[in-house]
């Protein structure tokens, strides 16, 4: 299994806990983190933006990443969510042990 850290932001404490709770009850996510007091500065529609966010920090796998994508863009109140996923090149192995055990392997697209 590859893990990969799930990125993607919000604008209210809410929608993060919604999110986060859907996921980790969901199996498509082992933790997922919600880092409050964020800004982002971001072009949207031509202009320049400058909005407090939260950022979600969600520990999966790439077997899950549509699964969680999918979601995320179900439940987000954004028109387009940011929705990344950055390898975990390394980890404690008893944590990714208990990470993989967390998950609920979801079928890849191309199965």
């Amino acid at each position: 299994m590859n893990e990969i850290m799930i990125v993607s932001t919000t604008d209210t404490m809410e929608l993060a806990e919604k999110i986060a709770h859907a996921l980790v009850r969901e199996g498509m996510a082992a933790c997922v983190n919600i880092v409050p007091g964020i800004r982002s500065i971001y072009r949207w529609e031509g202009k320049v933006c400058d909005d407090p966010e939260l950022l979600l920090l969600a520990k999966s796998s790439e077997e899950n990443f549509e699964s969680v994508r999918s979601r995320i863009r179900q439940l987000h109140s954004y028109d387009t969510p940011e929705v990344i996923a950055l390898p975990i090149k390394d980890g404690d192995p008893d944590y990714l042990d208990w990470l993989h055990a967390q998950l609920i392997p979801r079928p890849s697209a191309s199965s």
